[in-house]
């Protein structure tokens, strides 16, 4: 998830200076950069809000599949166990 959190950074900080740039040497008076600058960095913000929500929900999908599999493998392993266990155990030899 850090990776994640640094890679969107980098994604938006990346999507913000393209977009100033290709704003700035545009044709057009201060006044309409500006509109159209602050336009963009709305957009820019709903979408990364709304990449955020979805990672947020995938993170929860992946950390359930996590505990799914570890209870999983949890289990095998006392079964394991159980049989191990019942390997040791002396039999009862008739005389």
């Amino acid at each position: 998830m850090k990776n994640s959190g640094l890679f969107l950074g980098g994604l938006l900080a990346g999507a913000i200076m393209g977009a100033a740039t290709a704003l700035l040497f545009a044709p057009q008076n201060g006044s309409e950069t500006r509109k159209q600058l602050k336009e963009k960095l709305n957009e820019l913000e709903k979408e990364m809000n709304a990449t955020k929500e979805k990672m947020k929900v995938k993170g929860g999908e992946l950390k359930d599949e996590l505990k799914k599999k570890v209870h999983m493998i949890e289990e095998k392993i006392e079964k394991l166990l159980e049989e191990y266990k019942n390997t040791l155990e002396p039999t009862s030899s008739a005389n």
